[in-house]
């Protein structure tokens, strides 16, 4: 995958974390009148009203580098650089100046609960559950930026002395850790800020990895479980390859824990660990509000042919046996889905190796830490039990994506929304707890 999409707004817009007030008002009258910037392919359509015709559109940039080795994963993130989102549309259309790094630039935790029905969970829910997140390489602010993002947004301190944050490295120490990395670092904070978004009276534990490869991920993942996480998210991915099986029954197989894993970023095409038959397997879609009676959408997100939430057919995986759909063989990517476009981006807080400040990120790694979360609100997943295979037990539970694709497959399911599952999307997004509940 490319590090930057190609930039198709005007040439002299500036970028949109720098624009100052004044700028915006101006960028905004013009959005608002029906000037604004061309549609990307893909991107969620604008939230209807006041006569807007705008739709998001923003360039962005990959957290992570490329891997050079085989066997190494990257992370899914992807940080908004310049454009317009959805969130912009909806501030100028309310009044509001643009956001500069003082503040949010992307959706919060009160949006997210909204579109997926979890305010009520949020609030009464999650309290000594654990989430994990693993990731590789060290962020040395993930505790002072995670406080920063609750802090502002009225969340419960989560921190070391109270017991609710603990960081460790792969063999679960809490000194020896790995060496630090910028776009990692980004990663981390983005996953951390999903989770107090969606699950604020969860604990979180933040295991680093050694490096990115699979086997120093995998036994991150391990770890995660042995310091007893119910529910690790995974915001990473790579090829697939013949030592899939093998990482399936080392890293994988926890039974009575959800794992969950980014779909990946590529566009059609699986991606592993999403195609392990152990995890659930997170898609991308674009959500934006509307007036509907659940006041939001979502279709597929879809940037460009390569550019977009994964799906497809595993190459080596098994199918699990709640599965059913009939066009792979083996294990089909994905299961459900949350928001990843960059361009109905979310908010999130972060100070290592960039301007402190607030920015926008996007990419299936958002999605992940979303659905563990999602499920940590409800409840503890019962001992034995494969919490993938909860979703598929109450479909009605979910909203269903029916727009959109994320490449070509000869119009299949595989890579286009519709009703019901489809690889894109998966069964759908959360509506409330109910199908994340054994």
């Amino acid at each position: 995958m490319r590090d930057t999409n190609p930039p198709t707004h005007p040439p002299t817009q500036r970028p949109r974390r720098r624009r100052s007030a004044a700028a915006f008002t101006g960028a905004a009258a013009l959005v608002l009148a029906g000037f604004g910037f061309a549609a990307q392919a893909g991107a969620a359509t604008a939230p209807a009203g006041h006569g807007a015709t705008a739709t998001p559109h923003v360039t962005w940039k990959s957290a992570c580098a490329k891997p050079d080795k085989p066997g190494e994963m990257r992370c899914d993130a992807k940080r908004v650089t310049g454009g317009t989102t959805a969130y912009d549309i909806e501030r100028a259309r309310a009044g509001h100046v643009h956001p500069d790094a003082s503040s949010p630039s992307g959706y919060g935790p009160s949006d997210l609960q909204s579109a997926y029905g979890l305010a009520s969970a949020a609030a009464k829910s999650g309290s000594g559950a654990t989430v994990a997140i693993v990731d590789a390489y060290d962020d040395p602010n993930a505790e002072s930026d995670l406080a920063a993002y609750r802090s502002h947004y009225g969340l419960p301190s989560c921190t070391t002395s109270n017991g609710c944050f603990k960081k460790v490295g792969q063999t679960g120490s809490t000194s020896s850790l790995p060496s630090a990395d910028s776009g990692w670092a980004q990663e981390e904070s983005l996953d951390l800020d999903m989770v107090s978004a969606v699950c604020p009276n969860c604990n979180i534990l933040l295991v680093e990895a050694d490096s990115a490869t699979m086997t120093n991920l995998g036994a991150s993942v391990n770890e995660a479980v042995s310091l007893g996480a119910k529910y690790v998210s995974n915001s990473y991915g790579g090829s697939e390859s013949s030592s899939d099986s093998s990482y399936d029954s080392k890293y994988f197989d926890h039974p009575g824990v959800a794992v969950t894993v980014s779909a990946g970023d590529s566009g059609y095409g699986a991606q592993y660990p999403a195609a392990s038959r152990y995890v659930t397997s997170v898609g991308g879609t674009a959500l934006s509000r509307d007036s509907s009676s659940r006041g939001w959408s979502e279709s597929v997100w879809n940037t460009s042919s390569t550019e977009g939430t994964g799906s497809g057919c595993s190459s080596y995986d098994a199918k699990p046996s709640w599965q059913t759909d009939s066009g792979c063989s083996k294990r089909t990517v994905a299961d459900v889905s949350a928001v990843a476009d960059p361009a109905t981006g979310v908010s999130v807080y972060d100070s290592y190796g960039v301007t402190a400040g607030w920015y926008t990120f996007g990419g299936t790694s958002a999605a992940s830490p979303i659905i563990a979360a999602v499920y940590a609100l409800g409840g503890t997943p019962s001992s034995g039990s494969y919490p993938a295979k909860f979703p598929y037990a109450h479909t009605s539970a979910l909203n269903d994506v029916t727009s959109g694709s994320n490449g070509s497959c000869g119009g299949s399911y595989l890579c286009t929304a519709g009703s019901g599952y489809d690889g894109p999307t998966g069964l759908g997004t959360p509506r409330g707890v109910s199908a994340f509940t054994g």
